[in-house]
């Protein structure tokens, strides 16, 4: 069985390779480990192994985690989950990135309650990018006007989109997807250069990271292929 800081290396790998096979610069692409249902102790391997980025569904879980590795500096975590409005503060307050605002609301309560002593909260708008009813996220059209109303929020720093494209799709489909996403990133920041940094695509994950990095991907969102198959609940 591969230890995590082998399971690491390998996503690096695969990470550095298509990088370059895109023709592009390396450490433009980062990973981020999705450590949900994941154990404190899991996450220390994976810290020894030199990652330092950890994306989180469940906020009490991740909150748990958070107290627990509180002596290690230098994490950076991220909260990739569906937001209920009741979460915002904990979220605001503990979380240096959040990939999955939505709508304006969440962004107003989330930029409202980031403490004053802490920078900016980095955020990402999840765009629902083939419309399936299952998943949560704006669609393309709303993004104009939820850009322009969210660069006017102090507390906020916009820094881009993510999407989880169908992963049944084939790949031609999937690299579409993909694509749109990046093109309506490139298209918000022409029209509006002063919302916010707009450098970030959350895109991919451990089957499709590849065609992810080949369409702009900037962070890569992989939990299975570095901490291995999550076990079945009982």
């Amino acid at each position: 069985m591969s230890s995590i800081a082998d399971n690491i290396g390998s996503v690096t790998r695969r990470i550095q390779k298509a990088t370059l096979k895109a023709g592009r610069e390396p450490g433009s692409v980062r990973l981020l480990a999705v450590s949900k249902t994941r154990t404190a102790d899991d996450l220390r391997a994976a810290i020894a192994a030199g990652q330092t980025a950890f994306g989180e569904n469940y906020l009490q879980e991740a909150l748990d985690k958070i107290d627990a590795l509180a002596e290690i500096a230098g994490i950076d975590w991220h909260f990739i989950g569906p937001i209920q409005s009741n979460k915002t503060r904990q979220i605001a307050t503990a979380f240096s990135w959040v990939h999955s605002v939505d709508r304006l609301k969440i962004a107003r309560r989330l930029s409202e309650q980031r403490p004053a002593e802490l920078p900016p909260l980095n955020i990402c708008l999840q765009v629902n990018i083939n419309q399936e009813d299952s998943k949560t996220g704006c669609s393309l059209e709303e993004l104009p006007d939820l850009v322009r109303a969210i660069g006017e929020l102090t507390n906020l720093s916009l820094r881009g989109l993510m999407a989880i494209p169908d992963p049944d799709q084939p790949e031609a489909e999937l690299r579409t997807s993909f694509r749109r996403l990046t093109r309506a990133l490139h298209d918000l920041k022409a029209q509006y250069p002063d919302a916010g940094p707009l450098d970030t695509l959350s895109m991919g994950m451990s089957g499709d990271l590849e065609v992810a990095i080949a369409e702009g991907a900037t962070w890569v969102r992989v939990g299975t292929d570095v901490f291995g198959a999550r076990p079945m609940k009982s």
